[in-house]
C-alpha cells in the first residue's frame, strides 16, 4: 500500500493491516508473470469428477426450479430467498470484505455468524476462498489469477473450477501470507470441521426446516432450499468473476478489466460495483451503490450500529471524484451513484 493509499483511507496502518500491503496490483510483476507463463509447460486438463458433479447439480437445480415455481409452499419460497441472501452474506460480508480484504473488523459473535452463513454458501472454506481472491486482486488477468479473464468469459465464470489450476496459481498463491486468517480461531474451527458444517448448513437444515415447521415434502424441500438455492448462489458469485469483468462501464478506472454491473450487484447482494472495488479494494462498501442495491453494506452498517462491527474503511469522497475525473469516465461522481 503506497503513502497515497494510506492518505486515501486516512488511517494509520496497524500490524494486522500489513497483509493489505500485498494486495495492491503491481503492473511490473503482472507483466513478469505473463512472460514467465510462456515458459511454463501447461496443457489444460479437465477434471471430469468436477464436471460430473456440476452436471448433476445443475440437473437437480432444474428440478428444484420447477418445484419452486409450481409445487412449493409459499413459506418454502420465502425460506429459499432467505437462505440465498444469508448464504450470499457469508461470501460478500464474510469471505470477501471481512476476511479477504480486511475492510472492517468484527467481534467474535459476528465472525461466527458470518462463518455459519459462509457454510450455507459452500464455496470452499474461507481461508481457501480468500487465498484465491487475494491472488485474483494481486495478479489480475494473469495466469496467477485463478479465474483469469484472458481465458474467456466461461472460464472466468465457472470453467476455472472444471480444470486443473494453472501452475502459476499454485506458485504465486504459495507466496501469500495467510497467517492472519489461519490464526483466527473461528476460521480454524471451520477448516477443521468443514465437511460436517457444510452438510449441516447447506443441505440438511435447509431440507429439515421446511419439513418440520410447515410440512413441506422432503423432495420439494431438498430440491428447492438445498440444491436450487445452492446452485443459484454459485452463479451469483461467479457472475462477479465473469460478467463484472466483461459487461458494464468503467467510471473509476479505464485501465482495468473490472466494470460496474447493476444486475450482478442485485444478484450478488451488493458486489457488482466491480470497477470501484478493484480501484479501492479496501473500502468496506465495495461499491458506491446505495443500500437499496448494496444489501451487504446494509448488513455491515446494521452490525456496526449494534457494536458487532467496527473500523470500517472508506475512501474519501474527494479522492473518488479525483479518480473519476483523471482515470475514469470523467462523469460527476454523484451521478454514478444509485
Amino acid at each position: 500500500m503506497t503513502v497515497k493509499t494510506r492518505a486515501i483511507f486516512g488511517q494509520k496502518l496497524t500490524k494486522t493491516d500489513a497483509m493489505d500491503l500485498d494486495l495492491d496490483v503491481d503492473p511490473k510483476e503482472c507483466s513478469e508473470i505473463l512472460e514467465e507463463s510462456k515458459k511454463i509447460p501447461y496443457k489444460m486438463e479437465i477434471v471430469w469428477r468436477n464436471v460430473a458433479l456440476f452436471v448433476a447439480l445443475h440437473f437437480a437445480a432444474l428440478i428444484g426450479l420447477y418445484e419452486l415455481i409450481f409445487n412449493a409452499k409459499w413459506p418454502t419460497v420465502g425460506f429459499v430467498f432467505l437462505l440465498y441472501v444469508f448464504g450470499g452474506f457469508g461470501i460478500t460480508a464474510g469471505a470477501h470484505r471481512l476476511w479477504s480484504h480486511k475492510s472492517y473488523k468484527a467481534t467474535v459473535p459476528m465472525r461466527i455468524f458470518l462463518m455459519i452463513c459462509n457454510n450455507i454458501a459452500l464455496q470452499n472454506d474461507v481461508i481457501e476462498w480468500a487465498r484465491d481472491h487475494r491472488c485474483h486482486h494481486k495478479w489480475t488477468d494473469t495466469d496467477a489469477d485463478p479465474h483469469n479473464t484472458r481465458r474467456g468469459i466461461f472460464f472466468a465464470h465457472m470453467g476455472w473450477l472444471l480444470v486443473r489450476k494453472h501452475p502459476q496459481v499454485k506458485i504465486m498463491g504459495a507466496k501469500l501470507d495467510m497467517k492472519d486468517l489461519e490464526e483466527d480461531p473461528v476460521l480454524d474451527f471451520q477448516r477443521r470441521n468443514y465437511i460436517p458444517l457444510v452438510l449441516l448448513f447447506c443441505f440438511i437444515l435447509p431440507t429439515v426446516i421446511p419439513v418440520f415447521f410447515w410440512n413441506e415434502t422432503v423432495f420439494i424441500a431438498f430440491y428447492t432450499a438445498a440444491t436450487f438455492r445452492y446452485c443459484f448462489t454459485l452463479h451469483a458469485t461467479w457472475c462477479i468473476n465473469s460478467a463484472a469483468h466483461y459487461i458494464g462501464w468503467k467510471p473509476y478506472t479505464h485501465s482495468i478489466s473490472s466494470v460496474e454491473n447493476v444486475l450482478t450487484t442485485i444478484v450478488a447482494v451488493g458486489e457488482g460495483g466491480h470497477n470501484f472495488h478493484h480501484t479501492f479494494p479496501q473500502d468496506y462498501r465495495a461499491s458506491e451503490y446505495s443500500i437499496k442495491y448494496n444489501w451487504t453494506r446494509g448488513l455491515i452498517d446494521l452490525a456496526a450500529a449494534v457494536g458487532a462491527v467496527y473500523d470500517r474503511k472508506t475512501v474519501d469522497d474527494l479522492v473518488i471524484r479525483r479518480q473519476v475525473e483523471t482515470h475514469g469516465s470523467g462523469m460527476q461522481w454523484e451521478n454514478s451513484r444509485m
